[in-house]
Order: structure tokens, then C-alpha cells, then sequence
């Protein structure tokens, strides 16, 4: 895949090293001095290419008609939202990405301006804060889908309500599937008659409502007063 990326700040710089070493094509359009010594420091010359990114004449020279993905990381959110207009209308590029750099510009980054996918930074903190508030000790792996679904894991403590019960008599949420078990080190394949077990650790593919459903059913649970191993209160004589 080749992957154009303009502006050479620090994110950019990361992806592009990552990129290179998944052996994918890069090209970082890089105007800036200062930003190019550090480039130079961290790239290999061939991936680098000096200019000025929103110069049509650079981008060409770049290879943006060969490019797959472009990635608008320059330091100004004009700057982003004109290279992915560009990249789309005139380079006919399939997909752009872009970088936010003020959140309050966030909600130019939509189809009107061909941006496939806004990375804002402040929205994807405040995002996985919520997250994990909301999901106990679950834990996100990977996001699948642009976001809509996620591969989360789960370890089952004492008293949650799935201990004892098999994955066929689950009531399992809408838009969740149990991928697999990890029991003493081992991965087991869920199948009907499969039982959970206090410790295994579940893999599930599941959207945000399915999430927070599934953390109810293998998560840790408050006991009442009522249940075994509860607290028993004093009786005021």
C-alpha cells in the first residue's frame, strides 16, 4: 500500500516509521526546516520528499495519483481539509484521512470535504475515558469497523452471573459474539455446551451496547445482604 502523508510533525513522523516498517510505500511531504532535520533523523531519505504539501505540483511530484490513503497532518486544519478535498476531486484518491488540530474545527472534517476518517485527538481521550468508567474491568483490544465494534476481554471474577452457566443458556446482547476462552493458558473454541468458569478470560466482538450488556454478565457484582458470603448486619437489640 502507499500511503502519502502530509506535514512531518510528530504523529506523522510515528506513522510513517511504523508504516516503513510493515514495508507499506510512504511518502512525508515536509516543508519545514526544522522539521525536516528531525526527519532525516528518524526516516530514511527516500521516504522523505521536500515541499510544501498544498502546492498541487508537490503533490504530484509526491505520487498522490498512485496513492492509496493520503494522511492531512499539517499543522493547520484549513490546510487538512483542502488536501483531502484535493486528493478526492482532483486526484481521485479512494481514501483520506486527517488530523484535527483544534476541536472546535471538528465539525468541518465530514463528506463535504471528502474526509473519510477525522482523527481528533481531545475526542478519542474523552472517548476511551468513558469507556473505561463505563466498562469496568473489561478491556478494549481492537477497534473494528472505523470504531462500531471492538474485540474486548474479559476476566470472570467470583459471583459474576455467568459463573456456572454455558454459552448456549447465555443471554447473550444483540450484536455480540463469544470468540473464545483462555483457561489456564489454553484457548478454547466456544461451542454450545461450553460453561465459564471463574477466572477464564473471554474474547468477544461485541458494538457499545453489546459491551456494556456483556460487562453486566461477566463482570464482578455487588451482593446483596441477602446472598451467601455477604456481610451480615448487626441486629440492634
Amino acid at each position: 500500500m502507499f500511503v502519502l502523508i502530509a506535514g512531518g510533525g510528530r504523529t506523522a513522523a510515528t506513522l510513517a516509521a511504523l508504516l516503513v516498517e510493515q514495508h507499506h510505500e510512504v511518502q512525508v511531504v515536509e516543508h519545514r526546516r526544522e522539521v525536516l532535520l528531525r526527519l532525516h533523523q528518524e526516516l530514511p531519505t527516500e521516504v522523505i520528499r521536500e515541499g510544501n504539501a498544498t502546492d498541487p505540483e508537490v503533490l504530484e511530484q509526491a505520487g498522490i495519483r498512485r496513492a492509496q490513503v493520503l494522511v492531512a497532518a499539517m499543522p493547520s486544519d484549513a490546510d487538512n481539509l483542502a488536501l483531502c478535498h484535493y486528493a478526492r476531486t482532483k486526484a481521485k484518491l479512494p481514501r483520506s484521512i486527517a488530523v484535527v488540530n483544534d476541536p472546535r474545527n471538528a465539525w468541518l472534517f465530514d463528506k463535504k470535504f471528502h474526509v473519510d476518517v477525522a482523527l481528533n485527538q481531545v475526542e478519542v481521550l474523552a472517548s476511551l475515558i468513558e469507556e473505561e468508567m463505563s466498562l469496568g474491568d473489561m478491556m478494549t483490544l481492537l477497534k473494528l469497523r472505523r470504531g462500531r465494534y471492538s474485540l474486548v476481554e474479559e476476566k470472570i471474577p467470583d459471583g459474576a452471573r455467568a459463573v456456572g452457566m454455558t454459552v448456549r443458556d447465555l443471554p447473550l446482547p444483540p450484536n455480540c459474539v463469544i470468540a473464545a476462552l483462555i483457561r489456564h493458558g489454553e484457548i478454547l473454541m466456544p461451542r454450545g455446551q461450553t460453561e465459564f468458569h471463574v477466572g477464564d478470560e473471554v474474547l468477544a466482538i461485541v458494538d457499545p451496547q453489546a459491551a456494556e450488556d456483556l460487562a453486566d454478565l461477566f463482570g464482578r457484582r455487588e451482593r446483596t445482604p441477602a446472598e451467601p458470603g455477604a456481610r451480615k448486619e448487626k441486629r440492634e437489640k
